[in-house]
């Protein structure tokens, strides 16, 4: 099930004004590799913010965005039509039937940025999502995506809570507080207030995100015959370590 700030519009217009373009070093990381390959598939692409800023860039390859939250796809194709906007996801493919649109070896490069990697949070559900990447990427390809290092209990930051504010839209504020609720084994569960000038109440979202370490990773991309190719613990591509913040991963058909 699609988490409701994603799924529900209202919630889904306010996606870019929290994650605005540049507001971490990820944007500018994926922007570069994007850029360099000639069809590129963003897995829960959001609005698909990374692609959107491509084409403005010039990128004339394909460039397709992959979301099962039609809400957050609205968004990105209200700004851009020359995107390929897909509905679906990686198991079950399109939606709306166009399984040509994700077929076998039709990518040279495959993201997952923003931590979607972490909404598979059972084994079986990592194992299908990846078996997934590697048939549709094309040999030689890659699949680049990142996940919070669990070693530095990141979730903390959610306790008591996080507050964000930010000027949205017609510049009134909007707020998000974060509060963590359980911890248990690699599953973090948490929820999201949303509030806005001028709306009766906030909107609260729960979701949970699974954490799993770098062994356990690479364990599940050599099961589905992807090599890892490069690991990083940061944006500036620094060596990753017990401390670093992200489990930035480059992997390849095997």
């Amino acid at each position: 099930m699609v988490d409701r700030h994603f799924s529900v519009l209202n919630l889904a217009e306010l996606y870019d004004y929290f994650s605005h373009w540049q507001v971490s070093p990820q944007d500018d990381f994926y922007l570069d590799l994007v850029m360099g390959a000639r069809s590129v598939l963003d897995v829960g692409c959001g609005t698909g913010k990374i692609q959107r800023v491509a084409r403005e860039r010039g990128h004339t390859g394909r460039l397709v965005g992959l979301d099962p939250a039609d809400a957050m796809l609205e968004v990105g194709r209200r700004d851009r039509g020359d995107v390929e906007w897909v509905l679906g996801d990686l198991v079950a493919g399109p939606y709306e039937g166009e399984a040509e649109l994700l077929g076998d070896g039709a990518f040279d490069l495959v993201i997952m940025s923003g931590h979607a990697f972490q909404v598979f949070l059972g084994d079986e559900d990592v194992r299908a999502n990846l078996a997934a990447v590697r048939r549709i990427l094309a040999p030689g390809g890659r699949f680049v995506f990142e996940t919070r290092n669990p070693a530095v209990r990141g979730w903390q930051a959610w306790s008591p809570e996080r507050v964000r504010t930010v000027d949205g839209p017609g510049g009134r504020k909007a707020t998000c507080v974060h509060r963590l609720r359980e911890v248990a084994g690699e599953l973090v569960t948490f929820t999201s207030d949303y509030s806005v000038e001028g709306w009766a109440e906030p909107e609260t979202v729960r979701s949970t995100l699974r954490f799993l370490d770098a062994e356990r990773l690479n364990a599940f991309l050599a099961e589905a015959g992807l090599e890892v190719s490069a690991q990083y613990g940061y944006w500036d591509r620094s060596p990753l370590t017990d401390s670093s913040e992200e489990i930035i991963t480059f992997a390849r058909p095997a």
